[in-house]
């Protein structure tokens, strides 16, 4: 009879024992270390594993940069057939960066990865199409995103590492049918997703936040609502739980909690938290933009095998680029090295305004009508055609971009439009009764994506 009961003690321990260690398993062992990021009793400490750090470093390390070629000597576009994009670099130059952006992309498969060997200027594989996109797409980034990137920018390498395909990317869930049993519907939440870290919490944080957000559509990223009971405060639960799934992305992410942009005194208020916070703010609608003016146009150019389980095109979120570092390639400065990655060609986006004694135009950034710095010098031609001709009637139109939702760039055309005028006014003392807000009747926009000649109010003196 004991010896019955002591197996049923030792059953029962072992099974103790099996439940503590599965209890156990997602827990990290120490040491883990931790740095104060703030004021003491703050609470504001990063914390971080010592053993993750050191795994994840030799994957975070820059390639050396290959050596610089000499920009004498005829243009790319005048030797080579259909150079789109990098033609006016020189033959060494625009040879180095395909040398580099084989090795970024496709080491293994060298050139015909994506060129027709036989004829590198065929473009019937879908993949140097692609690649023509996202080299352009590269350099939007660049230019148009250093709220984000910095003077850091980025390369093809700093989402590639070496792979055809990034290793992180993401496509819309697949559609979960209604189950006959009881649970029902899982409402696209409570299952432990990797994309949410594992946590039981909604497992598509990026259709809402970085993917619609490409159309100005985006839900708001909030947790408090804005307003106090009962005025329209419309801020559920699951709106919360949507949130927190986005930023458990993060921090898995950059490989950081949630004290790198917030201070734990007051998670919402923004005169308290670190300036990374303003970062990241930048981050998601970069990725937005990206996923909406590059990635979707480029869907009909996949083949089925590269689409997701809807169909729908690969698309980037936060681990794309950071990979598990606080800064992708922990803040290597690659970009350096390839200037042509760091400019959009003689675009006139280059320069924020130009103007004739007729007219003028300035452009804009991207979702922006702020008045870029430089605007004012580059109309002075025609302010001063302006203060000499006090009887001047002027036309101004704004413009968009095809990227986003109609109604929304409407607005912001608009809105550039009232910025050019204002500047008009207080600069050349214009009076509003000689200014004429004109919509364009036809917006000569790029087909789709983010053009950055769209994004312009022009000016005409009559």
């Amino acid at each position: 009879m004991k010896s019955a009961q002591v197996r049923k003690m030792s059953v029962a321990y072992s099974l103790l024992l099996v439940g503590a260690v599965v209890l156990l398993a997602g827990c990290e062992r120490p040491p883990v270390d931790a740095v104060q990021r703030g004021f003491r009793g703050t609470g504001m400490e990063q914390v971080y594993n010592p053993r993750i750090v050191a795994a994840q470093a030799p994957g975070n390390v820059a390639p050396a940069a290959t050596p610089a070629a000499s920009p004498d000597g005829p243009k790319a576009k005048d030797v080579f057939k259909n150079v789109k994009v990098l033609g006016d670099l020189s033959v060494g130059e625009f040879t180095r960066h395909m040398t580099a952006i084989t090795a970024w992309v496709s080491p293994n498969e060298g050139c015909g990865y994506c060129h027709n060997l036989a004829d590198l200027s065929d473009d019937s594989k879908y993949t140097k199409v692609v690649a023509r996109r996202m080299t352009e797409m590269t350099q939007h980034i660049n230019a148009d995103w250093k709220s984000h990137v910095g003077a850091t920018g980025v390369t093809c390498y700093t989402c590639h590492r070496g792979n055809n395909i990034p290793q992180n990317i993401w496509f819309g869930p697949e559609a979960n049918p209604r189950s006959a049993g009881l649970l029902g519907d899982d409402a696209g939440q409570n299952k432990a997703a990797t994309s949410v870290a594992l946590a039981s919490l909604p497992y598509d944080p990026f259709t809402p936040y970085i993917y619609k957000a490409s159309t100005n559509t985006s839900a708001d990223i909030r947790v408090i609502g804005d307003t106090a009971l009962p005025t329209g405060n419309l801020k559920s639960t699951k709106q919360a739980e949507h949130t927190y799934a986005l930023m458990m992305h993060m921090s898995q992410s950059l490989g950081v909690n949630c004290t790198y942009c917030h201070n734990t005194r007051s998670f919402a208020e923004w005169d308290q938290s670190p300036p990374q916070r303003a970062s990241a703010w930048h981050g998601l609608r970069m990725v937005g933009d990206l996923n909406g003016a590059y990635m979707t146009p480029l869907q009909a150019a996949f083949p089925a095998n590269r689409l997701g389980p809807n169909g729908d095109v690969a698309k980037a979120n936060c681990a794309t680029c950071h990979q598990g570092a606080y800064k992708p390639l922990y803040g290597a400065a690659m970009a350096k090295d390839y200037p042509e990655l760091l400019r959009t060609g003689a675009k006139p986006a280059d320069v924020a305004a130009k103007s004739t004694a007729e007219g003028g135009v300035v452009y804009f950034g991207v979702g922006s009508s702020a008045l870029p710095g430089g605007a004012e010098a580059g109309l002075k031609t025609l302010l001063d055609a302006l203060k000499s001709n006090t009887t001047a009637r002027l036309v101004i139109s704004g413009y968009h971009s095809a990227s986003g939702e109609l109604a929304s760039n409407q607005e912001l055309a608009k809105q550039r439009a009232f910025a050019v005028r204002d500047v008009l006014k207080s600069a050349a003392g214009v009076d509003e009764g000689r200014v004429v807000l004109e919509k364009p009747q036809s917006a000569q926009a790029n087909l789709a994506g983010e053009d950055p000649e769209a994004r312009r109010v022009e000016v005409l003196v009559k």
